[in-house]
Order: structure tokens, then C-alpha cells, then sequence
């Protein structure tokens, strides 16, 4: 993958209040041989300065919040999260915990793919144990 990232000062008419710097992220995924697959643009604006944030610092922001927002994305699309009926009290956070769990067990499994290993790992009642390295029975 290959990112880059332009930053200019704010133009004086955009009508976010307290913009100091707009940017343009572009980032480009190849295949194991070159062969461009995919290619995004992200046009950002942001309240911090260029004294506290240049390009690079602005990339890493950028790219954490990415990280954050991938798991939301695997949290609502595969285990439904928005469509959950749990409301009260602790029980949302209790919930989106045991999501985290499986998703961070699965990747350190070394699956990639969250959801075929979320089937995978559904198709036995042995497997998620197997999966965190805990005792079972036949």
C-alpha cells in the first residue's frame, strides 16, 4: 500500500468555523505483483494547525481513525451491532466487548477474513474454545 497525503492552509471562505488545514489522502493497494487494485481519495479538513500537525502527523491520525472505524464497520456488518436490542445499561458495552473478543481471537488465530472464520468457528460448538486455547469436551 502507498499513501500520500497533501496539506494546504484553509481557504478564508470554507464555511467550517475553526478549519486551519484542508488535505487530500490518497491511497493506493497493489496485488503481490504491482498490479494496481484499488485507489482512494479522501478530502479532509481539520481544526489543528500546521505548527501541531504537518502531513505526517495528520497520515497516522488519519489512518488510526481508519483502524477504529474497520472495526465498527466488521462490528455492524457481520455481528449486526446497530440493529442490537441490548439499550440498558452496561449491557451495549458488555456486548461490543465479546464482539472486540472474537474479532481480536480470530485475527490472532491468524484469520484474516473475520467473517468466514466467525462461520468457521460457528459450524462446531468446540471450535470457539479451541480458538482462545481453552479446554473442552468432545
Amino acid at each position: 500500500m502507498r499513501r500520500t497525503m497533501q496539506v494546504l492552509p484553509a481557504p478564508a471562505h470554507l464555511p467550517f468555523p475553526h478549519v486551519k488545514q484542508v488535505f487530500l489522502l490518497e491511497r493506493y493497494v497493489s496485488d503481490l505483483h504491482g498490479r494496481l487494485i484499488s485507489a482512494v481519495a479522501v478530502l479532509g479538513v481539520t481544526s489543528l494547525t500546521a505548527q501541531r500537525a504537518g502531513a505526517r502527523a495528520l497520515s497516522h491520525l488519519c489512518s488510526g481513525q481508519w483502524s477504529i472505524e474497520t472495526l465498527h464497520f466488521i462490528r455492524d456488518t457481520l455481528y449486526a451491532e446497530d440493529a442490537s436490542r441490548a439499550h440498558a445499561g452496561t449491557g451495549p458495552r458488555v456486548m461490543a466487548t465479546l464482539r472486540n473478543l472474537a474479532i481480536g481471537a480470530h485475527r490472532l488465530a491468524g484469520h484474516t477474513g473475520i467473517t468466514e472464520a466467525t462461520r468457521w468457528a460457528g459450524r462446531h460448538m468446540n471450535r470457539p474454545f479451541s480458538i482462545l486455547g481453552l479446554p473442552h469436551g468432545s
